[in-house]
């Protein structure tokens, strides 16, 4: 595990400062107004592709959208929004994250996950649910490393999901996924059952895992990744059950995804993600080749 050094210039901004910074972002990107953010912000990237400031989404936004969750971490200056817009007036899934130093944005890393079904399901939520918002009582908090740790061991879990690993998941750990519940919740099973089953065999490989967010107070880690379907062989497979399988997709592709994980007393209760296919093999933009092409968690 490689952790990145504390960068004291963020601890300026702390959790208000941080959400109002994803507030004013939303509102520039609406009003089509990328001046709002001259002079601070270094690199800009949309879906994995490195654009110039006012590029892309800034054309064809056309309002906000109906769900926000905020994520704050104010010991590294960053700041996360997990919502929607509008574009060309249909629901569209947005994430975004900034790095606030001296309270500007110096990098602004964004997702447009254009599927208004999934959209429209994010919204129909309304508000997200209390657990991501609950503090975690100061007694019980975990280090930052201790809930990476914790949150790999999900990603690791589905890489290698032969239903014998190390999964520490909450019984009530519910997955909301593009605004549906796939595992806990209304959903047929639950996440511990899922991951003894071995069902995720066909995920090759989850690589490019980026903790760029981790929330003591909140039992909160979030990262980017990669989750890549090789598809030909992978996609047959054994059960714990000892029932042979053949699932995946049956053509190569990846899942770029963000993924937000609540930790109390080293166990994963809710998660809520949003994800798109891409290109296999796709990189993030933020990692060099060999990062990129690696299973390892960076925080």
């Amino acid at each position: 595990m490689q952790a990145a050094p504390a960068r004291p210039a963020g601890a300026t901004c702390d959790r208000a400062c941080l959400t109002g910074a994803l507030d004013a972002y939303v509102e520039a990107l609406v009003a089509h107004d990328p001046s709002r953010l001259a002079g601070s912000v270094r690199t800009f990237t949309e879906n994995g592709q490195r654009l110039e400031l006012g590029d892309g989404l800034w054309h064809t936004v056309t309002g906000k959208g109906r769900y926000a969750l905020h994520l704050a971490d104010t010991e590294r200056g960053q700041a996360v929004l997990m919502g929607t817009v509008r574009e060309a007036d249909v629901p569209t899934i947005f994430v975004l994250r900034l790095k606030v130093e001296d309270r500007r944005p110096t990098e602004v890393e964004t997702l447009v996950i254009r599927n208004q079904k999934a959209a429209e399901s994010l919204e129909a939520t309304k508000e997200p649910r209390s657990a991501l918002l609950d503090a975690v009582p100061a007694a019980e908090r975990m280090s930052r490393e201790a809930l990476v740790t914790v949150a790999n061991k999900y990603f690791s879990g589905i890489e290698r999901n032969d239903g014998k690993g190390d999964y520490p998941l909450q019984p009530a750990c519910a997955r909301l996924e593009n605004g549906t519940f796939t595992a806990g919740g209304p959903a047929k099973s639950t996440c511990l059952e899922q991951f003894r089953s071995g069902v995720f065999h066909y995920v090759t490989r989850i690589r490019d895992r980026r903790f760029v967010l981790v929330d003591v107070e909140h039992g909160l880690a979030f990262a980017f990744a990669f989750f890549d379907n090789a598809s030909g062989d992978a996609r047959n497979g054994t059960l714990a059950d000892g029932r042979k399988v053949v699932s995946g997709p049956s053509v190569p592709w990846t899942w770029q995804i963000a993924e937000v994980f609540k930790i109390e007393r080293g166990e994963i209760g809710a998660v809520e993600s949003v994800l798109h296919p891409v290109p296999y093999g796709m990189g993030s933009g933020w990692s060099t080749w060999e990062e990129a092409m690696s299973s390892r968690p960076r925080w």
